[in-house]
């Protein structure tokens, strides 16, 4: 069979090179791909132009699209293509506004005794700045809509607070995302994500994964669309996560089924283990990033017949590999703030089981270079977590990464300082 990954970044080429194992795939075709993903047939239409997309699907006789990015999820591409009776995997734009609006999210939250911070949703900065004044800091401040995992500001200040609601309100550096916004109160606890194959009231959890949002070592500078991750996660007991499932997830599908937004697809919980349990961050409606680059390698399943299997209302009977999946995310210098574009990628020297995945990526003069924040991550597999970053941080000194890139340093370290030993995670 064909089969269409749509985006261009790494957690889609984490997905062609998941989906190229299949026996039963012939070709696999990205829209639109990076020049980085040699495993796909890259096809140069938009991930949101969604007409030309069934075109495509229907000409090139397409068993099955995947969504990958957000943003066609909540311009309803999965309406568009099954109204066209074609089959694809993703959320309808009703069931992904669980990611599409966090005052929405929430309020789903609150209404079903889901487990989250306390919070207020406003649409004038005024108020959101007087609140911000009675309730004090640290308080964290969230754009309500989309905003490429950057609308999010934890101030430890009221000052810093205030500043984040103009940014967002006032300045409109989110655009239409930052119209309203939540302010929930902070947790302290330990975060971890969370995804599953939703359908309907069917819940099949992934492996928990831990991303590293903030782009400095020590969890440090702005937020970013993510600097690395790491599944399983050793410090956090079968019990935690066993909670997180039980009170988080299940309840959630549960929840959108009542309200008539029934979801299939990937469901992402961000979670926080706080002293009184896990408790939601945010919910995203498809596979997370990075964290799909260090999850979906360790799954021993054709991922075309989870699927079908999934969305037939079949247990898949998910299966992992033992040990552990790490990546290391290089990025451009500068990012998330400005950046320069075409810089030539360094010559990864590490051993064969060290392996890049491509995001931020273009061809000049038959060469890759830069074309984004997040230019590709380095992952890696192995028997244990240390063993496992430390290839892959070997790798990068010996690939000699000039400093027109940057990586953080200190990926999972903490999680090997702090891991229970014998952890191993199934359902």
């Amino acid at each position: 069979m064909n089969i269409l990954v749509i985006g261009r970044g790494g957690r889609e080429h984490c997905l062609v090179k998941k989906i190229v194992e299949s026996p039963r795939v012939d070709t696999v075709y990205a829209a639109p791909g990076n020049a980085g993903m040699t495993e796909a047939e890259l096809v140069s239409i938009s991930e949101t132009d969604v007409a030309e997309l069934i075109r495509f699907a229907k000409t090139n006789q397409v068993a099955w699209t995947v969504v990958g990015p957000e943003v066609p999820l909540m311009n309803g591409i999965v309406n568009q293509f099954r109204e066209a009776g074609l089959a694809i995997f993703g959320p309808t734009e009703e069931a992904a506004r669980i990611e599409g609006s966090k005052a929405f999210a929430k309020d789903i939250m609150k209404k079903y005794d889901i487990p989250t911070a306390k919070y207020e949703s406003f649409s004038s900065s005024d108020e959101a700045k007087t609140y911000v004044k009675d309730q004090g800091a640290p308080i964290v401040i969230k754009a309500d809509g989309l905003a490429a995992g950057k609308g999010v500001t934890v101030a430890t200040s009221v000052e810093e607070a205030i500043e984040a609601i103009d940014i967002i309100m006032e300045q409109s550096q989110f655009g239409d995302a930052g119209k309203e916004v939540v302010i929930e109160e902070f947790l302290e606890g330990e975060e971890f994500s969370l995804m599953a194959f939703v359908h309907g009231r069917n819940v099949y959890p992934l492996l928990p994964s831990q991303d590293h949002k903030r782009i400095f070592d020590g969890d440090t500078g702005p937020n970013t669309g993510g600097m690395g991750a790491y599944a399983p996660v050793p410090h956090l007991s079968h019990g935690v996560i066993e909670t997180a499932i039980r009170e988080i997830l299940e309840p959630t599908a549960n929840a959108l089924e009542k309200e008539n937004r029934s979801f299939t697809g990937i469901l992402y919980a961000g979670c926080i283990q706080t002293q009184d349990g896990p408790k939601v961050i945010e919910f995203n409606a498809r596979f997370g990033d990075p964290e799909t680059e260090v999850v979906l390698p360790l799954l021993k399943n054709d991922l075309i017949q989870v699927l079908e299997d999934v969305q037939s209302g079949k247990d898949p009977q998910l299966t992992w590999k033992d040990g552990f999946c790490a990546g290391v995310v290089v990025s451009s210098a500068g990012y998330p703030g400005e950046y320069q574009k075409g810089n030539l990628l360094p010559d990864i020297k590490g051993s064969h089981s060290v392996i890049p995945i491509y995001a931020g990526v273009r061809k000049e003069d038959n060469q890759l270079v830069s074309d984004g924040g997040r230019v590709f991550l380095l992952s890696a597999q192995g028997e244990t977590l240390e063993e496992t970053i430390e290839s892959i941080y070997n790798t990068l000194q010996e690939s000699q990464v000039p400093s027109t890139f940057f990586y953080r340093r200190d990926i999972a370290r903490k999680a090997i300082r702090t891991s229970v030993s014998g952890y191993k995670y199934t359902k």
